[in-house]
């Protein structure tokens, strides 16, 4: 693995491995818990793999064996969020995190085990595909903390396993074992914590050896269905849709499939 970008925090690691891109929580001591610096480094090394055209597939996981992501750095509230303006900047910075997010064109994977809390679940819903370990632990605290989650993190809550079960999770800021959430619909599959690594690399050397216009095309469709029919734009999807039947990909694409050979895809 190659080192991606210099970050001003070593709270954050940016690796680049083939066509993967790794994004590591690095605060173990903390439980992962995401600091104002490392949402600044978030949105860098997003940026970074965003303009890399050898990075197809992003995976984010968290350092340690203790955790995902737990939460926001709560020691750094009084800091932080102590009067209205400090408030104020929080919110902008953390839509900043959040919209670099929703920008992202290529496939992002939540590589999940240990505690996925709060914070750490909204980060983990901005993840296209989620692969939990067993010890994996999931939940929003906030009605324990006497706080409240946003509209878009409840949004992509309720995406994620619709309204009753987003109800229950947030009115009884109860945990959910890896299992429990496979069931609601909250990640995709549950390994054994030996085999998630292993697992979220097969998954992202598998999309990685798609037609990466394909999948961007996919990805960009499927965020235009879930929204309300009066919002879509539905004339970016078709754009990405006929650059794919356009593309030097397409061409490989139906070249292999005539000589029964594996293709070689270039993302033009």
């Amino acid at each position: 693995m190659s080192q991606a970008t210099e970050l001003a925090t070593d709270k954050m690691i940016a690796e680049k491995d083939g066509a993967i891109g790794w994004m590591v929580f690095n605060n173990p001591q903390r439980r992962n818990a995401v600091s104002h610096e490392m949402r600044l480094a978030i949105i860098a090394i997003l940026d970074d793999f965003a303009r890399d055209n050898a990075i197809r597939v992003i995976v984010m996981k968290g350092a340690g064996d203790k955790a995902f992501v737990s939460g926001a750095d709560i020691s750094q509230f009084e800091a932080t969020r102590a009067t209205a303006e400090d408030r104020k900047h929080h919110g902008v910075l953390s839509q900043q995190v959040q919209d670099r997010y929703a920008s992202l064109e290529k496939p992002l994977i939540a590589m999940i085990h240990g505690f996925c809390l709060g914070g750490g679940l909204r980060t983990a819903l901005n993840a296209d595909i989620r692969i939990a370990a067993d010890d994996a632990v999931f939940g929003v605290p906030a009605g324990r903390l006497g706080i409240a989650y946003d509209f878009d993190s409840v949004r992509k809550l309720v995406e994620a396993v619709g309204q009753s079960r987003a109800k229950e999770i947030l009115f009884t800021a109860k945990r959910y074992t890896a299992e429990e959430a496979l069931r609601m619909g909250l990640v995709n599959q549950v390994v054994p914590r030996s085999e998630l690594e292993d697992t979220a690399r097969e998954v992202a050397l598998t999309i990685a050896q798609n037609a990466p216009l394909s999948t961007r095309a996919a990805k960009a469709t499927v965020a235009e269905v879930i929204k309300d029919p009066q919002d879509r734009n539905m004339a970016r999807s078709l754009e990405l849709i006929e650059a794919c039947f356009t593309s030097e990909d397409y061409v490989e694409g139906r070249r292999a499939f005539m000589e029964k050979r594996k293709p070689t895809f270039s993302g033009r």
